[in-house]
């Protein structure tokens, strides 16, 4: 059954199937990369949003486990280590995240592993990992961290 200039196109829609699916594909990322600028505010004009860090693993490459039950409990502390201090061997029972302002700073882990950070990185810290900090620098380490934890839940525990 002829149906008109339609029944010419079918051999080049066969032949071209790959590119038509490439082409839909590529639209569809196109019009889906969109939505996080939308999200993060940045189609305002004078407003600016960079992504520091998007994960679900933590800096050794662990997988981040789900959240806890209970009342959620967000904390935000604000740290500050002098030049050659650090922090005993620790560990995070909640997931944590933060933002090293200034300074530089050195994550070691009981297992040996370790991450070096300078001003302006992020890091999503380990969960339930014994660790410890070192401030190797020369001035001091101004460090931001957000803590997800749950009402009762203790954000660090030493290690005895």
């Amino acid at each position: 059954m002829d149906i008109g200039w339609f029944s010419d196109l079918k051999p080049a829609m066969k032949t071209n199937k790959h590119v038509f699916g490439f082409l839909l594909g590529f639209f569809a990322t196109l019009c889906h990369a969109e939505a996080p600028r939308k999200h993060y505010y940045t189609d305002i004009p004078g407003v600016e949003a960079q992504v520091l860090i998007k994960t679900t693993q933590a800096w050794n490459g662990t997988t981040l486990p789900g959240y806890g039950d209970g009342q959620p409990e967000i904390s935000i502390v604000r740290y500050r280590f002098e030049p050659g201090s650090s922090l005993p061997m620790h560990m995070h029972p909640v997931i944590n995240a933060g933002v090293l302002l200034k300074g530089e700073l050195t994550v070691f882990t009981k297992s040996g592993d370790k991450v070096h950070l300078k001003a302006g990185e992020p890091l999503v810290e380990l969960f339930k990992e014994w660790h410890y900090g070192l401030n190797p620098g020369s001035e001091p380490v101004d460090l931001i961290v957000v803590y997800a934890g749950t009402v009762g839940t203790p954000l660090v525990i030493r290690e005895q």
